[in-house]
């Protein structure tokens, strides 16, 4: 039997302060994970034993945590990881693949220190190409690894406010009237997690993608999305005359609710049916007392979604991720791959493959990606 506790590191000393163990931790068999995720207050939907056993069901990656709590001792600390191995990409550790955050659940820099020494013990002993970690706040120098970083621009709706001040918020010709046209355009919206809505969410993600030249996350990620969370996940999908034009699938933790995915038919696109699911996913959220509409993060460069977003009243802040490795290990760094020529030519292949083929590329890449 694999033990779910185990120290991996020897006693971090740092100087004024007596030496401290740090321990390696299983989520998904230690039951404490769960409890801790409950109740810190900086713990997001990304924490959670429901997206880790996604991550794991899907890609096989295998989730880790470490702490300063010893074994038998309520979690007060806690960064979560998952082991990524591809012989094509390499093996790192991420926190955490396909998350938008997951900030580092420590209590002040000393803390964050002493886990930066044991996640360098593990860069060195296990050889790994690099440490990946996506914090909701900027991270202090705690290491003298090599770092890398890359931003992104993430947007948040205060839901706080009454419907009529969210409403207001909004752009009046983008958004605004595009939720009106939708109503009057008689769009019905059906929300759920049946095999019904998860096909018709499918077919307009793979759409959607399929314009953007990128190949659509397997269709078992999903599956298990909705296994794992249950009623925490909603798929929300807008009809017109029974066809399908717009979708989107949330998630929800504690008092806040989480846009993950979206996707559209651009045919369709002037009813208004993208808006008119976002405002009914606020609406709900101003039904059930949540505080927090996490609308994700958006490349930097992707102007057209970031006005999407600020349009709707969000306010955008700027996450910032940071690669770790050894000294001049250049295999760690970030780079831009939708500039490299490799890319250009893959999408131009990508665009012209059947369905059948354009589903498969990504059930065959995305475990390698992270």
């Amino acid at each position: 039997m694999t033990d779910i506790l185990s120290t991996a590191h020897a006693p971090v000393r740092i100087a004024g302060a007596r030496p401290r163990a740090v321990y390696q931790i299983q989520p998904l068999q230690d039951p404490r994970w769960a409890e801790f995720v409950d109740r810190h207050p900086r713990c997001s939907v990304f924490h959670t034993v429901a997206w880790l056993n996604a991550l794991h069901r899907t890609y096989g990656y295998q989730p880790i945590a470490y702490t300063t709590s010893p074994p038998g001792i309520r979690l007060e600390d806690g960064l979560v990881f998952c082991r990524v191995a591809s012989w094509i990409t390499g093996r790192r550790l991420i926190s955490l693949p396909f998350s938008d955050h997951c900030e580092p659940l420590v209590n002040d820099a000393s803390d964050a220190q002493i886990f930066f020494s044991a996640l360098e013990q593990t860069l060195h002993r296990e050889k790994l190409r690099y440490i990946e970690i996506r914090p909701m706040q900027p991270l202090a120098d705690a290491t003298s690894l090599c770092r890398s970083m890359q931003s992104y621009c993430f947007h948040q709706i205060d839901l706080r406010p009454d419907l009529t001040t969210l409403f207001g918020n909004c752009h009046e010709s983008s958004t605004q009237r595009k939720i009106q046209r939708a109503e009057r355009e008689g769009l019905i919206c059906e929300t759920g997690r049946s095999e019904t809505l998860l096909d018709a969410f499918w077919n307009l993600l793979l759409m959607t993608r399929r314009r953007h030249q990128i190949p659509p996350q397997p269709k078992r990620w999903f599956r298990n999305l909705i296994n794992c969370f249950g009623d925490a996940l909603q798929i929300r999908v807008a009809f017109k005359d029974q066809q399908p034009v717009a979708s989107i699938l949330t998630l929800r933790h504690n008092d806040t609710l989480v846009y993950k995915y979206g996707c559209s038919d651009t045919r369709f696109n002037n009813l208004g049916g993208t808006q008119l699911l976002f405002w009914r996913s606020i609406q709900e959220g101003k039904r059930d007392g949540l505080r927090v509409f996490d609308l994700g993060r958006s490349e930097c460069d992707n102007t057209g979604l970031i006005t999407f977003k600020d349009r709707w009243g969000a306010v955008r802040s700027v996450l910032t991720y940071s690669r770790f490795a050894a000294a001049g290990d250049v295999k760690g760094m970030y780079r831009p791959a939708s500039s490299h020529w490799k890319m250009r030519v893959a999408k131009g292949v990508l665009a012209h493959l059947p369905d059948s083929m354009f589903s498969l590329v990504g059930n065959l890449l995305y475990r390698h990606m992270g």
